[in-house]
């Protein structure tokens, strides 16, 4: 498998589940890891937000709140991330 150490990658749904556990696999292979989710607030029901997320897997830059929608926002956050390398 190819090291992660020193590459860029751009989860979205970093706040929880499948998405947080790919962050923290990759944060803890060496990876800069640049976290969106499409909600900021807590779940009712799930443990977690984009902000405790990148507690435990440090995003570069710092996380951010880009729905699939708003696809502009997601391109220009993951273009910044790429260029913080």
């Amino acid at each position: 498998m190819t090291s992660l150490k020193g590459k860029t990658l751009f989860v979205s749904g970093g706040s929880r589940g499948i998405g947080l556990a790919i962050a923290l696999r990759a944060a803890r292979d060496g990876a800069n890891v640049a976290l969106a989710a499409k909600t900021a607030e807590p779940h009712p029901k799930l443990k977690g937000t984009i902000y405790t997320a990148a507690e435990e897997a440090p995003s570069t830059p710092p996380p951010r709140r880009c729905a699939p929608r708003a696809a502009r926002r997601c391109r220009s956050f993951a273009i910044s991330a790429m260029r913080r390398r």
